[in-house]
């Protein structure tokens, strides 16, 4: 069943049994990861349209699943009270080596762009802005978690703090990539 009516009071239940507020920070963060796979969802859906991006769609597919990943490590409660099953070393392990394969790909694609001369102002075409509004969500998402782990030090997984940094990065370099890849001309202040 889709409704349990267990939240109409404003709080939900994280892994592990223990019910929040909503606007627990904790809530919060994994909220916003989740909004954030939905615009990754939008751009890599505008990006398969395009058969010269199928690269970045693979990789952008891949990413969808990793934020999963990153919700469940977030939505874990600190020390549950009864076994969760989840991995947590598994999915940080798993966090990292994704990682090193976004560094790749950032590494790729920055290597067929002109340098940038100042700050680049978000747009060129659709598709460029809507990875910039990605990549502002994927911040977002970085400032929740890093409060999270500010107000909870012991919940704190570096894995999950490296991948949202370097989604940030890539999904920039990416808008970039598209700009130049369509033949538009980038915006410098």
């Amino acid at each position: 069943m889709i409704y349990t009516k267990t939240g109409d009071m404003g709080t939900t239940s994280l892994i592990g049994g223990t019910r929040v507020a909503k606007c627990h920070p904790r809530v919060e963060a994994y909220g916003t990861v989740d909004e954030l796979g939905a615009h990754v969802a939008l751009l890599t859906e505008q990006l398969a349209q395009l058969p010269t991006f199928a690269t970045p769609c693979s990789l952008l597919r891949q990413v969808q699943r990793q934020l999963f990943t990153i919700q469940t490590l977030l939505a874990l409660e600190p020390n549950p009270p009864h076994p969760t099953g989840i991995d947590v070393e598994g999915y940080s392990s798993q966090l990292n080596a994704h990682c090193t394969i976004i560094e790749h790909a950032i590494d790729t694609l920055q290597a067929s762009l002109p340098p940038f001369r100042s700050f680049v102002i978000p747009g060129g075409n659709a598709l460029s802005a809507q990875s910039h509004v990605a990549r502002t969500v994927c911040r977002r998402a970085e400032r929740r978690i890093v409060a999270l782990y500010n107000d909870e030090p012991t919940s704190a997984n570096p894995a999950v703090l490296s991948y949202i940094n370097r989604l940030s990065d890539y999904l920039f370099v990416l808008s970039r990539h598209i700009v130049v890849a369509q033949g538009n001309e980038e915006c410098f202040l």
